[in-house]
């Protein structure tokens, strides 16, 4: 069903509210938990170990044809249904939906975290910083365990806060959550590796075209939250146009770029994943060390950023609104 602008906008705000009030609902149902375990089903189902090339990226397209279908017959069927009960209780489902697609509270308390465990001791800071990131983390120093933080949350700015809200604004509840399947996908299988180079490549493709988007408009806002929250905002715009594809995915470098410009650091270089070294290009300049703040700099302008998205999105759909109504 197609949500209404006015819908929209207050799905937006109530979802939104809920998101920065209690965070990640670790404790109740989830739908995103729901999509991972019906990925992880249909990748013991589908995947076949040690078969030809074309038949695992076809089986992998298979994945994501039957993720999206189904997610979307899902969450299509009960928004449906709230909204035939009665109007509100439809905005009420979709306010609710909306709050579970974004991640900004959660990832401000995780990289919280991480802080945190520094000031105990190196090894819980290296556990920690584990919960939310790729790499391998045992040998990293305290430098990398913040340098990886900070990237996290400038990373994520997009995927998670930024791009959902995008999703939203265009197509509604639904289409928030459709956005978060293919991301989840891309999270559990679209790894350049030998168990999933050719399954996982339609749901890594995929992931890429529907971030192009949102990670740019991710990229430009975070510049202007940099200016906002007193940061060197002219530093974030130059290194975003030196260095914003200075990574393997075409997306990722967009934020990380504003956000090492922004605080005056050098992210990214290389790292190791499931035991092997990955050569990666650095991105900003070294201006200075690290530090604990920094982590706590990047919270604020993943924030603000999404903010700023929120203004942005809110803002056009009351202009549509009002043109509906004259």
């Amino acid at each position: 069903m197609l949500f209404r602008s006015q819908d929209i906008i207050v799905c937006m705000f109530i979802g939104s509210i809920l998101d920065l009030i209690l965070g990640d609902p670790y404790t109740l149902p989830h739908p995103i938990r729901a999509i991972g375990s019906l990925i992880a089903f249909l990748d013991r189902k589908l995947r076949i170990e040690g078969q030809g090339v074309k038949r695992n990226t076809a089986r992998g397209g298979w994945l994501v044809v039957l993720v999206l279908s189904i997610t979307f017959a899902l969450g299509e069927g009960i928004l449906s249904l709230a909204y035939w009960l009665h109007p509100w209780l439809g905005v009420a489902a979709g306010s609710i939906l909306f709050y579970y697609m974004l991640a900004v509270r959660c990832l401000s308390d995780e990289c919280r975290k991480v802080v945190d465990a520094l000031e105990t001791d190196l090894e819980s800071g290296r556990k920690q910083v584990a919960m939310i990131v790729g790499r391998d983390t045992k040998n990293l120093t305290e430098e990398e365990v913040l340098k990886a933080t900070v990237e996290t949350a400038a990373e994520n700015t997009s995927d998670g806060c930024v791009a959902p809200m995008f999703y939203m604004f265009c197509f509604g509840p639904v289409g928030a959550l459709l956005y978060k399947a293919m991301n989840t996908m891309d999270s559990m299988v679209g790894y350049k590796n030998e168990k999933y180079a050719e399954f996982g490549k339609c749901a890594a493709r995929l992931d890429d075209i529907v971030n192009y988007i949102p990670a740019r408009l991710s990229g430009l806002f975070m510049i202007a939250a940099s200016f906002l929250c007193g940061y060197d905002y002219k530093n974030a715009w130059y290194i975003f146009c030196r260095d914003r594809r200075k990574h393997a995915s075409p997306n990722s470098a967009m934020t990380e770029a504003a956000c090492a410009g922004a605080l005056g650091l050098r992210l990214a270089g290389d790292a190791v994943y499931f035991g092997k070294l990955v050569k990666k290009d650095f991105i900003g300049d070294k201006k200075r060390e690290i530090e604990a703040a920094d982590v706590k700099k990047s919270i604020a302008l993943m924030y603000v950023t999404t903010l700023i998205m929120f203004i942005f999105a809110v803002g056009i759909r009351m202009i549509i609104w009002l043109w509906q109504t004259k």
